[in-house]
């Protein structure tokens, strides 16, 4: 028997050791430490092109990314065929640059408070459970968490200015550092939002209503209602004009979109014309063109998580439009809430 003190053996007993840490690379890699998040999350990363995403992943496994903050931009009652008739030249030309969609989905009933609290939530309303539509305060606020809730936990600066009341019970008032509510129009909510136009926000929420309002009035696509749609889009060309000045187009994600289109006077069925609304996606990273993927109003706020680089919660039906950025879309199925 060898007696391992003997230096042949030492020697033989070190050069086993180097060829082990050879042929195993791993042996040789320094181990990173990880931050483990308490929270699951579905993945901020693309899925395959043959699979969908089902993995927990941590908040540190999504990259830094250009856009530093989101605008949400909702014109309440815009169908997307209204945007050549009118037409809205700005919208147009914006799209050009753009990932769109004029055959997105939006949630039934196609109404204001419960498709805004979808869009803004990432959930059906099964989930959050805004079931009316007017300015209840005492029945309270949309349950689950919000694209609000997010940004808010992660130190980030929410606005919100819009058109009707009742859109402050999509979330909770502590998430917002600036609500304004005018009740006038398109253009007079744009000029008080760029007349203290801040910067420092991770995302901001605008809200139109004259569109809806001019509907229920002279009639979806009426004269009238083209009338308030045109000059919406030309508060929508001040709001670009200036990101632009500002340097700030290169580093802000736009999505312009809607809570519902509308019928006749009203909305609220499951007909193509109330559920049928805009999509339309600008900023760096964008791949412009009209999309394929089928697209629902809940992907919005998981759009806006992804891109500001935060895990998306698990219980959220929308995922993020992936194809908008380039990336593979995969195999999913066209969301449907259940009623």
């Amino acid at each position: 028997m060898k007696n391992k003190n003997h230096p042949a053996f030492s020697i033989l007993a070190l050069l086993f050791l180097l060829a082990c840490q050879i042929s195993n690379p791993m042996v040789a890699m320094k181990s990173e430490p990880t931050t483990e998040s308490t929270t699951t999350v579905v993945p901020s990363q693309p899925p395959s092109e043959t699979a969908q995403p089902t993995a927990t992943v941590t908040a540190t496994s999504t990259p830094e990314r250009a856009i530093r903050r989101v605008i949400i931009l909702s014109m309440d009652g815009l169908r997307p065929d209204a945007i050549e008739l009118t037409p809205m030249p700005n919208l147009l030309e914006l799209m050009k640059t753009s990932a769109y969609s004029l055959t997105a989905q939006t949630i039934r009933p196609s109404a204001t408070l419960p498709a805004h609290s979808s869009m803004l939530s990432g959930l059906c309303p099964s989930k959050h459970g805004v079931d009316w539509n007017d300015y209840i305060p005492e029945n309270g606020i949309a349950q689950g968490t919000d694209l609000f809730d997010l940004t808010h936990t992660m130190g980030l600066q929410n606005l919100m200015y819009v058109g009707k009341e009742k859109l402050q019970q999509v979330t909770d008032a502590s998430n917002i550092d600036r609500f304004v509510y005018i009740n006038d129009r398109d253009k007079v909510i744009m000029q008080n939002l760029l007349a203290d136009f801040s910067q420092d926000f991770g995302v901001l929420f605008i809200h139109f209503a004259t569109t809806d309002a001019m509907g229920h009035v002279h009639g979806w696509l009426s004269p009238e209602q083209f009338s308030v749609i045109f000059r919406a889009d030309e508060a929508i060309g001040e709001l670009l004009t200036t990101l632009e000045t500002r340097g700030l187009r290169d580093e802000t994600l736009l999505i312009v979109t809607a809570d519902h289109g509308g019928h006749g006077k009203t909305h609220g069925s499951s007909m193509p014309e109330d559920m049928t609304i805009p999509w339309i996606a600008s900023g760096p990273g964008i791949q412009a063109g009209k999309l394929t993927t089928p697209i629902h109003t809940t992907d919005t706020a998981a759009t806006a998580a992804y891109a500001l680089g935060i895990p998306i919660p698990a219980e959220w039906d929308g995922v993020p439009v992936w194809e908008a950025f380039g990336l593979p879309k995969g195999n999913r199925a066209p969301t449907i809430c259940p009623r």
